[in-house]
């Protein structure tokens, strides 16, 4: 059970990502539940997880507007 639920939560990571966001908020919001999504999966500090996650997607974003 275990298992599953880190595949689980690696794939709503991975859905999170897949949505940039149309405004810097959206952007900062889905990057930030990305990184707390992977940091609960790998065992980190989940506010770590969740400023990287959204710095991230927002400097992404920012930088490849096309592919958001």
């Amino acid at each position: 059970m275990r298992r599953f639920t880190k595949y689980v939560a690696a794939l709503s990571a991975a859905v999170l990502l897949s949505g940039c966001g149309d405004t810097f908020g959206e952007q900062a919001l889905m990057g930030s539940g990305a990184g707390v999504a992977a940091a609960a999966v790998t065992k980190g500090d989940l506010a770590t997880g969740a400023l990287i996650g959204a710095v991230g997607n927002v400097a992404y974003c920012q930088t490849y507007p096309s592919r958001c």
